[in-house]
């Protein structure tokens, strides 16, 4: 039967379809933000005119060593270092690989700065008519207006409003409004605080663009909010309460900051951020304006799986979520295909000591409401142009950021 001889030669697992002399390492680190083991990753294939490799070189550092992070270039069958690379690569490529001389396009290309377009593309919710008409002039507001409409004030739309100083003013009215009871003192706990987006509408719109020119080019799309996707993790898996000594609980006040933080993004009251592309480490992002100490600066957010599900995943951006006891009951964010900023935010170099200086930006999981939820958080001021960085190794002290710039 020829149809039985065809399937025995090309089709029969236990016979192989190409072969290597790339010997897989154990010293194979893991690459990503969580505790899943390393991606089981498929030989490269190389070309039927070069089947020997074994004297390959990188082409950056001229050493042939560490021969299971050497990455052969699909079409001139040149070898990189993963960590040679520029920005580096810190997993194999899934499918084919072109080094950078065989790139056709060496930048991403621009998302087009036209306002229907980014309106549509991040599904701003717009303000209604009534909302607009209301004037407030030139940012002077009314104390018996905020303490009677204070919600209200938040949905106005003027660059003339500093949301997060109006935040603060109603938290402070309803602080002077409590009475004290007790003259017992304890450490006054610091609270999150909003971001300040930029004044200028044409600047926060150049601010979604980059942010928008970055997501299209990785091929993701916008989201906000933790996603669950059928045939995945269920929202009811998301518990809290499974987090082995219990997580931090965020508070009343702090998760108020958080919902305003989201409902500015939906109105288009954009985070002064900036996604940049850069030769060295690709895209990044950094502060576009000033931004204070304890400034909530994004929700880490992408499609919610289960770990054992991910655990021959190559994708290298996955960030622990829920570290139940029970492995099988261990969650991820997965932000290949749904994601924001966060996803953009780069790592510091744990092995030097100017790399731990770079760091501005602390990670911390958080339950708020019963579920895990990770937050991105200014731990220091940040000035105007500074990049954002953040300890990848916040939790499992296991993700190699010695090749990190």
């Amino acid at each position: 039967n020829f149809l039985f001889v065809h399937q025995a030669l090309y089709v029969n697992p236990c016979l192989p379809l190409f072969t290597t002399t790339m010997k897989p390492s154990p010293m194979v680190p893991h690459r990503r933000r969580t505790q899943a083991p390393a991606p089981q990753k498929s030989p490269k294939k190389i070309s039927k005119s070069k089947r020997n490799h074994a004297d390959t070189c990188c082409e950056e550092c001229g050493s042939g060593e560490f021969a299971a992070e050497l990455l052969l270039c699909d079409q001139c069958d040149r070898g990189f270092h993963l960590f040679c690379l520029r920005p580096v690569l810190v997993s194999v490529p899934a499918g084919s690989w072109f080094c950078p001389s065989c790139t056709s396009h060496k930048r991403p290309k621009s998302f087009p700065l036209v306002q229907t377009k980014i309106v549509d593309f991040f599904r701003i919710q717009k303000s209604s008519q009534t909302t607009k008409k209301l004037c407030l002039g030139k940012g002077h507001l009314s104390c018996s207006l905020v303490y009677v409409f204070p919600w209200l004030m938040l949905l106005f739309s003027t660059s003339e409003i500093d949301r997060g100083h109006l935040f603060l003013i109603i938290l402070e009215s309803r602080k002077k409004r409590r009475r004290t009871s007790s003259l017992v003192t304890s450490k006054k706990k610091r609270k999150l605080l909003p971001f300040n987006p930029s004044e200028d509408p044409a600047r926060r719109l150049k601010q979604m663009a980059s942010l928008a020119t970055a997501l299209t080019t990785t091929g993701a799309s916008f989201s906000n909010e933790l996603t669950y996707i059928p045939g995945m993790a269920p929202r009811s898996a998301n518990c809290a309460a499974l987090e082995p000594g219990g997580m931090q609980v965020l508070s009343k006040e702090d998760t108020d900051t958080l919902n305003l933080c989201k409902n500015m993004m939906n109105q288009g009251e954009w985070p002064p951020l900036m996604v940049v592309y850069d030769y060295l480490e690709g895209f990044t992002v950094e502060a576009d304006k000033f931004i204070r100490d304890l400034t909530i600066i994004t929700e880490y957010v992408g499609d919610v799986d289960y770990l054992k599900n991910r655990e021959n995943d190559a994708g290298d951006s996955m960030m622990s979520l829920l570290s139940a006891a029970d492995p099988s009951k261990r969650l991820v964010i997965c932000p290949d295909r749904h994601s924001n900023i966060a996803r953009f935010i780069n790592g510091i170099n744990n092995h030097t000591p100017d790399g731990k200086k770079k760091q501005n930006v602390k990670c911390v999981r958080f339950d708020v409401n019963g579920e895990c939820r990770v937050l991105l958080i200014a731990n220091r001021d940040i000035p105007k142009g500074e990049r954002l960085y953040y300890d990848y190794n916040g939790y499992e002290h296991e993700y190699p950021t010695e090749h990190f710039v």
